[in-house]
């Protein structure tokens, strides 16, 4: 997974000056690019609590672990999924105990993942973004969806995951879901 850091604004800025052609002349002017480029976000310290937070709850899901996933929700969480609302998981689940209770077996029961990668993650204040791929099997019809991309928006407040916003190729799920793939 890909996550920009300290380390890679330095990087860049200290490219961006070599590819410009900054010469000893240019030191002073290079040296404030420089600090400017690596100069922290005011809220880079909430951008990292932020991202570890999410990260361990989308590891926590991945691998079932609802003890974790339980641990890291708040109370009034929400996991929402874009699409066909025939699909008994789509749609806006509400509250920490629907989520734990009715949306994760149903979306447990309904789908098996064949595959998945996260590919990129990133973070600003209280909210983060993965994005990858993956391919899934419909329970029901056996149908497979096929490799999509997906992205999740994730809020995080005072420790807690208080948003999953999912994005998906719903159309991709819901044609495995009722079998016409």
């Amino acid at each position: 997974m890909k996550s920009i850091s300290k380390l890679t604004i330095m990087s860049v800025a200290a490219f961006g000056l070599i590819a410009c052609g900054a010469s000893s002349s240019d030191s002073e002017s290079s040296a404030s690019v420089v600090k400017a480029a690596t100069s922290l976000p005011a809220n880079y310290a909430q951008s990292q609590k932020t991202l570890k937070i999410a990260q361990s709850f989308l590891e926590a899901a991945g691998s079932g672990d609802m003890a974790t996933m339980s641990n890291l929700m708040a109370d009034d969480f929400v996991w929402h999924n874009e699409g066909d609302s025939s699909v008994p998981w789509i749609g806006n689940w509400e509250g920490k105990e629907t989520v734990l209770n009715k949306f994760l077996p149903s979306f447990g029961g309904g789908l098996k993942t064949t595959s998945w990668t996260t590919d990129y993650s990133f973070s600003n204040g209280d909210q983060a973004v993965f994005m990858g791929t993956m391919s899934a099997v419909a329970n029901n019809s056996g149908v497979n969806t096929g490799k999509f991309s997906w992205a999740v928006r994730v809020n995080v407040d005072e420790g807690k995951v208080k948003s999953w916003n999912w994005f998906e190729d719903s159309f991709a799920v819901s044609q495995a879901y009722h079998g016409s793939k």
